[in-house]
């Protein structure tokens, strides 16, 4: 295996110290889970972009209610 050497200043250290899963996790493989976390392995399909574009634009063009209003808008406390 191939390594390489990374500076890092001290406070991210023990940022990522912190974020270590069981104390001997070693650097490498918390760099490695924290990378694979951010990998999305089930994209968004063409149908839920198009459900998340038309209510965007319905909260645009006002056709959507806060709870306050709705509550108003239907006469309850």
């Amino acid at each position: 295996m191939e390594m390489t050497t990374i500076q890092i200043k001290k406070e991210l250290k023990k940022k990522l110290d912190g974020l270590k899963v069981y104390p001997n996790e070693t650097m490498d493989q918390l760099i490695e889970r924290l990378a694979e976390s951010k990998i999305d392995r089930e994209p968004l399909s063409d149908e839920e972009i198009k459900g998340i574009e038309e209510g965007l634009a319905n909260i645009k063009s006002g056709k959507v209610y806060n709870t306050k209003q709705l509550k108003k808008k239907l006469e309850l406390k």
